[in-house]
């Protein structure tokens, strides 16, 4: 479990969105437990994301780390990598930039963290109006009371039920590597015991659920945070699933093969 000493990074993934990172950011500010660090890993970002950065560092209640790496098409494994590589926590609780957090997110990813399991969530998607008026006003109030989505018990938080349904909740059968890599966390030694993710998966898709089979093959066990761990999802088309295919295939590969370890993976960026 969790203990008082225990340290939690926030890791955010980011490219080229820095209106919606500005809104994920300060989700972040009201959480009722702060993360210590938030590593923001940006996967070759224009100056207008460092910018923004810059600006929230200067009274931002916790460090921020922004680890940035040339843009030469989407590797969000590589700079997820990289930014767990940097970071200096026993525990990290993973999203992306383009969700803006219920105020209890990491309270309720710490509620049922445990030894031997990684987490995974999910998010309620936000319709392209409520997005664009959430970047009008920022201030505009998100709840499963008051905000029009899809997904309505992806965005209910009811603490009671959390713990009772994250072994029973989508952890087996059809259900066994089903992950969202945008609401997950992991402590950190588990995540190099399997390498971290596999770099071989370059374009959109399948690279949480590989790094999920990889960690269940190694013994560490899956929870699924439902009625808490709430996040709302910005309104965005989708990106090219042109590796989607050619990913899945790796994935297969790793169920029948019961592998662990990527081949190139976050060792290589771990001081030692």
């Amino acid at each position: 479990m969790l203990t008082a000493t225990s340290t939690i990074s926030l890791l955010i993934s980011t490219y080229n969105w820095p209106a919606a990172l500005a809104l994920c950011l300060n989700s972040i500010r009201t959480q009722t437990i702060l993360p210590d660090e938030v590593i923001i890993a940006d996967d070759g970002s224009k100056d207008e994301t460092r910018e923004l950065i810059l600006n929230m560092k200067k009274n931002f209640p916790v460090p921020i780390i922004h680890v940035w790496q040339e843009d030469n098409g989407f590797r969000l494994a590589k700079i997820r990598n990289k930014g767990i590589a940097r970071s200096s926590s026993d525990y990290i609780i993973q999203i992306d930039g383009d969700l803006i957090l219920d105020k209890h997110f990491i309270e309720d990813h710490m509620s049922i963290a445990e030894e031997g399991y990684f987490i995974t969530g999910s998010r309620a998607l936000l319709s392209s109006n409520t997005t664009s008026k959430l970047f009008r006003d920022p201030n505009i109030p998100i709840s499963y009371t008051s905000t029009p989505f899809s997904h309505f018990f992806n965005a209910v938080r009811f603490a009671p039920l959390t713990r009772y349904l994250s072994t029973r909740y989508k952890v087996g059968g059809k259900y066994k590597y089903y992950v969202k890599g945008c609401n997950m966390s992991f402590w950190k030694k588990d995540l190099i015991t399997v390498n971290g993710y596999d770099e071989n998966f370059i374009g959109w898709g399948m690279e949480d659920n590989d790094i999920a089979v990889r960690l269940l093959n190694a013994g560490v066990r899956k929870k699924f945070i439902k009625m808490g761990g709430v996040a709302f999802h910005l309104y965005h088309r989708e990106n090219s699933r042109g590796k989607h295919q050619a990913n899945s295939i790796l994935v297969k590969a790793a169920v029948s093969s019961k592998k662990i370890k990527a081949e190139k993976g976050i060792l290589e960026y771990l001081v030692h």
